[in-house]
């Protein structure tokens, strides 16, 4: 799988689980787990985009280490 395949795959996780907390919290239920997977699901997502950003602008400290 690809990282692009990666994190469209982790983009739909979180759109369904947003779609189930927006309906625990019409219906008053709590979703502190959903908030938790969810949680997880964004630093996932960062730690994969950010890499790549720094990488983007900064690929030659990336190459060499002290």
């Amino acid at each position: 799988m690809s990282q692009s395949q990666y994190l469209k795959m982790l983009e739909r996780e979180i759109q369904k689980l947003n779609k189930k907390i927006d309906l625990k919290i019409m219906e008053g239920e709590k979703y502190a787990k959903e908030a938790r997977e969810h949680k997880l699901l964004l630093k996932k997502v960062r730690y994969h985009t950010r890499r790549n950003f720094f990488s983007r602008f900064f690929p030659s400290f990336f190459r060499f280490q002290f």
